[in-house]
């Protein structure tokens, strides 16, 4: 990383209190469930899984999927791909799917398709952030953390050709960063 983006989207500060809300929240509405498992979409998602997994109490079960969209391009191709398998059986399991974004709808659409041919108990979804503007589908988000505009953002393990993950805070990629491969 040539240099660090300037004032962020959503600071590192504002993200961890939005997750803690979270954690709660859910914490509050799987009380008496005690077979809840979260599935974190993978690899986006990956730093706000683990810190939503800590914010949680409760006792809960762990898996990941890796699915795919975005195939090194700044737009979903429109064509998702399942990368990997689950390795928990989800019948009769109440579930989260934790997603990093939430923009066109189409990987909420498509996994709940593929996840509720499995039988779960509930099936619900936990996204760090939703652009509603950019929806293809209407698809319901049961848990989000912020809403934000139509940009491209990276950070907080969002990327950009596999760059930028490792920023602490959610910042916009602008025209200039995508056009120079940085």
């Amino acid at each position: 990383m040539k240099r660090i983006f300037g004032k962020p989207l959503v600071t590192q500060e504002h993200m961890r209190t939005r997750i803690k809300e979270l954690g709660r929240q859910i914490s509050e509405d799987y009380v008496d469930r005690p077979n809840l498992l979260l599935i974190g979409i993978m690899k986006g998602a990956f730093l706000f899984y683990a810190d939503l997994v800590r914010a949680i109490r409760l006792p809960l079960q762990v898996d990941f999927l890796v699915v795919s969209s975005y195939e090194g391009r700044s737009t979903t191709s429109g064509k998702i791909k399942m990368i990997t398998e689950l390795t928990e059986d989800i019948k009769g399991r109440d579930i989260l799917l934790v997603e990093d974004i939430v923009d066109s709808g189409l990987t909420v659409q498509y996994l709940r398709k593929i996840l509720g041919k499995k039988k779960p108990r509930s099936l619900a979804v936990c996204a760090l952030l939703s652009k509603p503007e950019r929806r293809k589908v209407e698809v319901a988000v049961e848990y989000i953390g912020f809403e934000i505009p139509n940009k491209f953002v990276v950070g907080y393990g969002l990327d950009y050709q596999q760059k930028y993950r490792n920023l602490p805070y959610l910042a916009v990629l602008d025209d200039a960063d995508m056009e120079s491969g940085q």
